[in-house]
């Protein structure tokens, strides 16, 4: 899933691999620059999570480009207790700019994936209480498995169509991709006031109500309607 880096230019150590994600009916690679996601854009996750449902400005974490990794088994994370699941529509952007228009946004689209935003959720809760960065909580190693890319010239822009999880086949999390407080469009328009979007960015566009723990040995089936399924398996 990585390639390496530029060899031609002089470096004073060897750079870092590229991230890269596979691409449905393609032998090209999508390659990752930098990975954002947007916290609570659903409505019936927020109340979940103990936060007022109604529509707020969107906000944002990051996890490193090489959090992310193709399905497929993975090993336990380290220093938790209670590991989390939240499946997630990625959006992939092939174009990058800032202040775009969200009449517009859909123009800087590549494809789309599925993916799972894990989650240390004992570092987060511990975190957030002392007031804390809760970066490790969620950009840990291998915290963002993903599946393929779909172009969007194959599948269009969904914007609706159904979103699950189950672990060892058993239902876990259930929505809809309507059910978004902040849909796509508004969502990069909104991220590029922040920063400066590049081409090969992520943005997972957060997860419906029903997340929860994730014990070894479990396997972990994800699918978004029209857009395709991942399957993540932890070590026992």
């Amino acid at each position: 899933m990585h390639l390496a880096g530029d060899r031609s230019a002089a470096y004073a150590i060897a750079p870092p691999d590229i991230t890269t994600v596979a691409v449905a009916g393609m032998d090209a690679v999508f390659p990752v620059a930098r990975v954002f996601c947007v916290g609570r854009n659903y409505a019936e996750h927020a109340v979940e999570m103990g936060h007022d449902p109604d529509r707020e400005p969107p906000f944002f974490f990051m996890k490193p480009a090489d959090a992310v990794v193709p399905a497929g088994p993975l090993p336990f994370p380290t220093k938790t207790q209670d590991l989390h699941h939240e499946v997630e529509l990625v959006v992939a952007l092939a174009d990058g700019g800032r202040d775009i228009p969200a009449d517009e946004a859909l123009d800087h689209v590549f494809g789309y994936g599925v993916g799972l935003d894990m989650t240390r959720r004992d570092l987060q809760a511990e975190a957030k209480k002392a007031g804390r960065p809760w970066d490790m909580a969620k950009g840990f190693d291998q915290s963002a498995p993903m599946g393929e890319i779909r172009a969007a010239e194959d599948i269009g822009h969904p914007d609706k169509g159904a979103v699950w999880l189950r672990i060892n086949g058993e239902p876990r999390q259930e929505g809809d991709l309507e059910q978004q407080i902040w849909k796509v469009p508004e969502t990069i328009s909104f991220l590029s006031t922040l920063v400066a979007l590049r081409p090969g960015d992520l943005i997972m566009t957060g997860t419906p109500k029903g997340v929860g723990r994730v014990e070894p040995g479990d396997r972990l089936d994800g699918h978004i309607e029209g857009v395709g399924d991942l399957s993540v398996s932890y070590d026992s």
